[in-house]
């Protein structure tokens, strides 16, 4: 690969390695915008590899607490729902209808007397806790506000 075209091959294996992603420090690195800088490499004397350090730009996400965001349910289960939020699964917990096929939940209260929340659906929820690791995001939500809840089709 060392040769004219090791600029070429940094920017698509670039691409490649961090597209996709989750850095704990960042969030989950969505796309590549721009490379900035691809710097001298580096031989590595026991291996004969070259190191190079690239600064780039890209679209990142990093949900935080508090934040309201769209997602769509991927999973329902007798202690909650799982709603895919982008790259991003956050879990709801709410009450269950264990009658309901395929499993739902009911919502509580006056205002939700015939809402449910079934596998497929849009919801509008509040992130209100994430933990992060090194490679991964933890997301806890609720639907327990004003305006949050299944997506009203117009």
């Amino acid at each position: 690969y060392f040769g004219p075209k090791i600029r070429e091959f940094l920017r698509k294996r670039l691409h490649d390695e961090v597209e996709g992603t989750c850095s704990g420090r960042y969030g989950y690195i969505i796309t590549v915008v721009e490379v900035i800088d691809i710097g001298r490499g580096v031989l590595q004397s026991n291996t004969g590899f070259a190191e190079y350090n690239i600064k780039y730009k890209a679209i990142v996400f990093k949900p935080f607490k508090n934040q309201v965001v769209d997602g769509v349910v991927s999973t329902v289960n007798k202690i909650g729902f799982w709603a895919d939020v982008g790259p991003l699964q956050v879990f709801v917990s709410q009450h269950f209808d264990s009658n309901a096929n395929p499993p739902a939940y009911v919502g509580e209260g006056e205002q939700f007397d015939q809402v449910k929340i079934e596998k497929g659906e849009t919801v509008r929820l509040r992130i209100v806790g994430t933990r992060v690791d090194a490679t991964e995001i933890f997301a806890i939500g609720t639907l327990k506000e004003d305006y949050l809840g299944p997506a009203q089709s117009s």
